[in-house]
């Protein structure tokens, strides 16, 4: 169950990274922000169901609640024309709650590549409070990409690994996944900050994650 909604999460993260890009128009992506959002709230709640006193259950649960609010959030607002700044400073308490989420995988589940991942996500939605909360519009084209790539770096491709078997918890594992996540993250920032000298800025940040 977490693996396909894994894989969810990286198409609609995908499709709101070129929302972000100005490739996608924000009301189209709302259509699949709500669709992802109901799923990551449903199947918590199943697990919730079925969970009783089991607290690794209902502490991944919980988890996944973060994102699907996030989804329904972005949906909802984009549809109906609302603006950003709740779902920037909503993406601001999901990013110190993943922060928190990756040290339980760190030193409670011990899966290490996912404490990484969790991190990832921390970074990325503190780059959604940025751009949507404080509206730092500078960050449009940044936060696109950074998005862009955790939807096939942190989702899709552990969501794969996990619906074939090939997952593994291993820490050499979560060395490399840092290393790459590290690279990735420094490496995009001078190449989407060319564009952006004195008054070079987009005038409006994107309305959603």
């Amino acid at each position: 169950m977490a693996s396909v909604g894994l894989l969810y999460v990286g198409a609609v993260l995908f499709v709101n990274a070129v929302m972000i890009l100005g490739r996608v128009d924000p009301r189209s992506a709302g259509v699949l922000n709500l669709f992802v959002g109901a799923m990551q709230v449903v199947f918590p709640t199943i697990l919730l169901v079925q969970a009783g006193t089991d607290t690794a259950a209902i502490s991944f649960a919980a988890g996944i609640y973060l994102f699907g609010f996030t989804y329904l959030y972005v949906g909802i607002g984009n549809l109906a024309g609302l603006d950003s700044t709740g779902v920037g400073w909503f993406s601001l308490f999901v990013s110190f709650s993943a922060i928190v989420f990756s040290a339980v995988n760190f030193f409670d589940v011990k899966d290490y590549p996912f404490g990484v991942i969790w991190l990832s996500w921390s970074f990325l939605w503190f780059l959604f409070f940025l751009l949507l909360g404080l509206k730092r519009a500078e960050l449009n084209d940044y936060t696109g990409w950074v998005t862009l790539a955790n939807a096939l770096g942190t989702t899709t491709l552990p969501a794969f690994l996990l619906l074939t078997d090939n997952y593994s918890s291993a820490g050499k594992y979560a060395v490399i996944w840092a290393v790459c996540t590290v690279v990735i993250v420094v490496g995009l920032w001078p190449l989407t900050r060319r564009g952006h000298t004195a008054g070079g800025a987009p005038a409006e940040p994107a309305t959603g994650p």
